[in-house]
């Protein structure tokens, strides 16, 4: 199932540019698409994963090349403190979901990977996994005051 969006990248209003994105491809957007998580939880593990992709917590495989040389940029926060507010955001967020339940967000929502692999990763039966997804998402979602 194909479920494409146009993204901004960068810069501030007016800047950077548009991608299409495939909502479904990542773990959650799949359960989305499936009726597995609510539209509130899957809004909550997309800011949750954004701040984790802006706080720029992933490994890197290249160097970032977001600064420019010729001294222009765009408005509002610099990358060194969009990058400390996110990963503020985020530790916040996953202290509001509480230690259990950090771990299966961190892993479907932050890293990508399926439901089963998280299971199996974390030591827990097939399809536990889903029902404490959805615990967190709902915590975070009150965290981020989502209605």
């Amino acid at each position: 199932m194909r479920e494409l969006v146009e993204r901004s990248m960068g810069g501030g209003v007016g800047r950077g540019r548009t991608v299409t994105v495939n909502l479904a491809e990542s773990p959650l957007g799949w359960l989305r698409s499936r009726g597995l998580v609510d539209l509130r939880q899957f809004e909550a593990g997309e800011r949750l994963r954004a701040d984790y992709e802006t706080a720029s917590l992933g490994p890197r495989v290249t160097m970032r090349w977001a600064a420019r040389v010729d001294g222009g940029g765009g408005e509002g926060l610099d990358p060194t403190m969009a990058q400390i507010a996110a990963k503020r955001r985020f530790d916040a967020a996953t202290a509001a979901a509480g230690a259990g339940l950090a771990d299966i967000l961190w892993r479907v929502v932050c890293a990508g990977e399926g439901m089963p692999v998280a299971e199996k990763a974390l030591g827990w039966p097939a399809r536990a996994g889903r029902l404490v997804l959805t615990f967190a998402l709902d915590r975070i979602a009150d965290h981020y005051g989502l209605p």
